[in-house]
């Protein structure tokens, strides 16, 4: 693959205003911020590509892989590192047929390994696990056991993505268990200082 995911995984919030978007996944990324994912679930078509095709160009300067989340005809249209896929989002191996090898394709695979396994059978070279704490994007998401990150090491040889309400504070859990990323939105994106706060989550892997 074309990138490694590891690091701080940056997700964006939803925001219509293209130039605060840019703004905010800049700090991010001068923090120090490895992946960059865009997610949007509140904008119409024509603003999910225009905002796509700005922060491709953004993440490529920076040599950072930009990810599209669930639609997979944006990350072709703007040749994305790649695609993240949610459990009712589409098909992986279908996905990985129209992306080709050369790029990035995670899934989300919540509290199960057995979904994991099958997704990366299935194409998917990183796994996203979660919601790991409680989250205010996601309130009633599932709460896998800290262990599920152990026994998934043991198992897949890809890279594994934790999710759901992590902090600072909590991730230094996750990164012992095994995980390779941490997937956060509210804790850099609505921080005061965007940048300290990326440079904050990433120093934690530089720790081990």
């Amino acid at each position: 693959m074309n990138a490694r995911i590891a690091g701080l995984y940056a997700i964006t919030p939803d925001l219509a205003d293209t130039d605060d978007l840019l703004y905010r996944v800049r700090a991010a990324l001068a923090g120090g911020a490895r992946v960059v994912q865009y997610r949007n679930k509140t904008a119409d078509s024509q603003l999910r590509l225009t905002q796509a095709r700005t922060l491709q160009a953004l993440c490529t300067a920076r040599g950072v892989p930009l990810i599209i989340n669930d639609h997979l005809d944006v990350a072709l249209a703007v040749d994305a590192a790649g695609l993240h896929l949610g459990g009712d989002d589409g098909d992986i191996a279908a996905a990985r047929a129209r992306l080709g090898p050369g790029k990035l394709l995670g899934a989300s695979c919540y509290d199960r390994l057995e979904l994991a396994e099958a997704a990366v059978a299935a194409g998917a070279d990183h796994i996203a696990f979660g919601s790991f704490f409680a989250s205010s994007v996601k309130p009633d998401a599932v709460r896998p056991p800290l262990d599920l990150v152990t026994r998934a090491r043991y198992k897949l040889a890809v890279p594994l993505v934790g999710i759901g309400g992590i902090t600072p504070g909590n991730a230094q859990q996750l990164i012992r268990a095994g995980i390779d990323a941490v997937a956060v939105i509210s804790a850099v994106f609505s921080a005061p200082d965007i940048e300290a706060a990326a440079r904050e989550f990433q120093s934690l892997f530089e720790l081990h």
